[in-house]
């Protein structure tokens, strides 16, 4: 069971949205914040992102170079220039137009270029699955001199196809944007020095956890305990109950609950099973006892809870 995918698959509200963005110094645009969760890629020269002056004191600006890629877990607010003390202006309509699988913004004057791809993923942030929520603000990943090679190599292709759009192009671009957020979250879990790691990023790898995890995922409808968990992991009931809370954030119940109910809310508002099936699949033995349930999580009815997703999409 890939638990990366299913948590990002979990929070996902619709497709992700993209623009190219070339600028030519001296150059600043001033972003504001997003729903979900912000990106960048530098595909070309340098620039800097700079919190805005309500950012967290501890978030700097970011010296970016060609290949880097930054992720905003909050879609926060933020500016990309060409140089910190450049002044940062807001997008206007005029520096848009529509070239290639994507639209290009124009910025700037007539010095050295910097070409970024920018956009957004749309993830559910009222409801963020906790492996998302122990992320960074900010994570820097940089893909030169080796570093983190495929997801380099998926910023080598999206480069490509966007300096040079061929046959095919309007239909590869969007699914190498798609990907590219599992292969950003997958490099900075990896880059965590196992000794170092915490959380989720050591939860995922953790000989105990990381299989009771798998299994909750696998098949939610399963009438887990801790104990069978803590046998699956060769623990002590209380040792592995210690442990899941301590990686995970909540004990091994509460986040079969957690999945339980963020697996039924994604069954109501993607497909057509009726209640009873539901209520089955996410492992209640009535609908009734799911609907209480479901509405103690949600704070409404599956019903309403299906009928209102669906208006809104």
């Amino acid at each position: 069971m890939d638990i990366l995918t299913e948590a990002l698959g979990s929070m996902r509200t619709g497709l992700p949205t993209s623009v190219r963005t070339d600028g030519r110094a001296p150059w600043g645009l001033r972003l504001p914040p997003v729903a979900g969760a912000g990106f960048h890629v530098v595909l070309y020269g340098t620039c800097w992102l700079i919190p805005l002056d309500d950012a967290p004191s501890h978030l700097r600006p970011i010296a970016l170079s060609p290949g880097d890629v930054v992720f905003l877990r909050d879609g926060r607010g933020h500016i990309l220039a060409d140089d910190p003390a450049t002044p940062a202006e807001t997008e206007r309509p005029d520096q848009y137009r529509q070239v290639g699988p994507i639209g290009t913004v124009s910025v700037g004057g007539d010095g050295a270029r910097t070409t970024l791809l920018c956009g957004n993923y749309h993830l559910d942030q009222g409801r963020p699955h906790p492996l998302v929520r122990q992320l960074p603000e900010i994570i820097h990943l940089p893909t030169r001199h080796g570093r983190h090679p495929e997801l380099s190599a998926a910023v080598q292709l999206l480069g490509a196809e966007l300096e040079n759009p061929r046959i095919g192009s309007a239909g590869i671009v969007p699914t190498l944007i798609d990907s590219l957020l599992l292969y950003i979250l997958r490099a900075w879990l990896e880059s965590q020095p196992p000794a170092a790691a915490a959380g989720w990023a050591a939860a995922l790898g953790d000989s105990a956890v990381a299989p009771a995890l798998a299994a909750i995922h696998a098949d939610p409808s399963v009438a887990w305990t801790v104990e069978a968990l803590a046998d699956r992991a060769g623990l002590s009931r209380a040792a592995f109950a210690r442990r899941f809370a301590t990686l995970v954030g909540e004990p091994p119940m509460a986040y079969l609950t957690r999945w339980r109910m963020t697996t039924a809310a994604r069954l109501l508002r993607e497909s057509e099973d009726p209640l009873t099936v539901v209520a089955a699949r996410t492992g209640y033995g009535s609908e009734y006892a799911f609907a209480k349930a479901f509405k103690r999580e949600y704070g409404q009815a599956p019903g309403g809870y299906r009928r209102q997703t669906r208006t809104a999409a």
